[in-house]
């Protein structure tokens, strides 16, 4: 493999990691085993720790080590900040780039998901689902500069969501509704209502986030 590839593959391969929560927040990650985990030398794993670095997924501290970053409440907070600047801007000045199709495709298995379907039953697909429907507006944006920022973010968001685990019954719910209110606006072109509805979906998210994190009885790797 060409040193392009190898340092691809170590970056991919520790980030994966790290928003998995395989490496948890706050872990201490060795260089040393980290080559011989991914078997590949120390130049490719200290390309992937510098991108890593940057992406504010891990910080490198003299004498003591590289760290997974922590994640915190003050985090959750920002992620939903950032959220909630991004995705309704989006959908007011560029809703009109949705891929309509797979628009109309989501409004219809939110519009006919039940209690006791596969969605209910599967928080894996639920969330593949959920990043799927977050994700097409964000790339629907043509400004790479938004699209890149919020990748930043995204991946702390991956990361909180990974650590949380399963979404309540009522919550799942509560979202399908929640979604369906967006992608109807989205459909009949009334951007502005579009735009509302998901400032609305991301405040309730954020409530839900924080009611978790503050009333569970120990929340993982969350800082308070």
């Amino acid at each position: 493999m060409t040193k392009t590839n190898l340092k691809t593959l170590a970056y991919t391969a520790i980030r994966h990691k790290i928003i998995t929560c395989e490496y948890a927040p706050g872990t201490f990650l060795n260089e040393e085993r980290l080559t011989e985990e991914l078997r590949l030398s120390r130049t490719p794993v200290r390309d992937a720790l510098s991108r890593l670095e940057q992406e504010g997924l891990i910080e490198i501290r003299p004498k003591r080590g590289i760290m997974v970053t922590p994640l915190s409440v003050n985090d959750i907070n920002m992620i939903f900040e950032m959220r909630t600047l991004y995705e309704p801007y989006i959908l007011l000045h560029y809703g009109a780039l949705l891929p309509e199709k797979r628009l109309i495709e989501l409004n219809d298995i939110f519009l006919h998901t039940k209690p006791d379907s596969e969605y209910f039953q599967n928080n894996d697909y639920f969330y593949e689902l959920d990043s799927e429907f977050h994700l097409m507006v964000v790339n629907a944006c043509p400004n790479t500069y938004i699209r890149h920022s919020y990748s930043l973010i995204w991946a702390q968001n991956q990361r909180f969501r990974n650590l949380t685990g399963n979404v309540s019954a009522s919550r799942l719910t509560a979202t399908f509704q929640e979604h369906l209110d967006i992608t109807g606006p989205c459909l009949r072109k009334n951007w502005k209502e579009a735009a509302d509805k998901m400032a609305y979906h991301l405040e309730q998210s954020k409530k839900s986030s924080f009611d978790y994190v503050l009333n569970s009885p120990d929340p993982p790797h969350i800082q308070l």
